[in-house]
């Protein structure tokens, strides 16, 4: 007989328990005790025939020192795991699965910029950063995040996605928007340009040339390559970097998430 979503996820965890104990060598006796059980009681669990209260499972995840995630029923993918972190962060236009379960690694800000700008997976995961920014502003440490994609090798994506999202708060003066939300603007709009002021010093004084980077994956072929950077904005040309995007593309963004389409 099919298993509903409930009981799958039930035996799921279950057979994750069982799994985390018997790894560790630890007999029922000795989780049942931990967990206020009696051995019966965690048997017929692990077989899946009951369940844990929450305050057991956190028990269980403090003492085999595993995140939360590990109890889901399938590993979600870098994507969409990427895609959860960015709705809660502000990019709230994307779709959250409610079946991905929160990731430890993706629980700062910082770091979901960082993995969104290095996997390059999605263009609409890469212009939801424009809300995410913005939402986040007093929260993102900008000079370490530059120097963590320096060294990852993509710190003029970060510069192309900081002038983009300057551009596109210029650009996005609704006046109908709230005071909050106007608020935030332009205190993101001023941290934007003190941060980026001496950044395009540097760039656009550079004697050296730095060679092009390709952003969009689907750019298979030099034609294709001639085509797109022809069409590429301002702001793509002066970072020497190849792609589709169009700073609209983060006003966009922006008008999604905070309801002004």
């Amino acid at each position: 007989m099919k298993q509903d979503a409930p009981e799958k996820l039930r035996t799921s965890i279950a057979g994750k328990v069982r799994q985390l104990r018997t790894e560790r060598r630890w007999t029922q006796a000795q989780l049942a005790k931990l967990l206020g059980l009696s051995q019966n009681r965690l048997s017929e669990i692990e077989l899946g025939q009951g369940s844990f209260t929450a305050e057991q499972l956190l028990v269980v995840l403090k003492t085999f020192n595993v995140p939360v995630d590990y109890f889901a029923s399938s590993k979600a993918s870098a994507e969409s795991q990427l895609q959860n972190a960015l709705a809660r962060l502000g990019g709230s236009h994307l779709f959250e699965s409610s079946e991905v379960l929160p990731t430890e690694a993706l629980k700062e800000v910082n770091e979901v910029i960082l993995q969104t700008l290095v996997s390059g997976e999605s263009p609409r995961q890469t212009s939801a950063l424009a809300p995410v920014i913005v939402a986040n502003i007093n929260r993102i440490n900008l000079s370490k995040l530059r120097e963590d994609l320096r060294q990852a090798g993509f710190e003029r994506h970060l510069g192309w996605v900081l002038e983009n999202t300057l551009e596109a708060l210029r650009q996005e003066k609704d006046p109908t928007r709230s005071r909050e939300w106007r608020v935030r603007y332009k205190r993101a709009e001023t941290v934007l340009e003190n941060f980026l002021a001496p950044w395009l010093n540097e760039r656009d004084n550079s004697a050296s040339t730095p060679a092009e980077d390709i952003l969009d994956k689907g750019i298979a072929s030099q034609e294709t390559v001639e085509q797109v950077r022809a069409s590429s904005s301002r702001i793509s040309k002066a970072w020497r970097i190849v792609t589709r995007f169009q700073t609209e593309d983060f006003v966009h963004a922006l008008r999604q998430a905070h309801g002004a389409d």
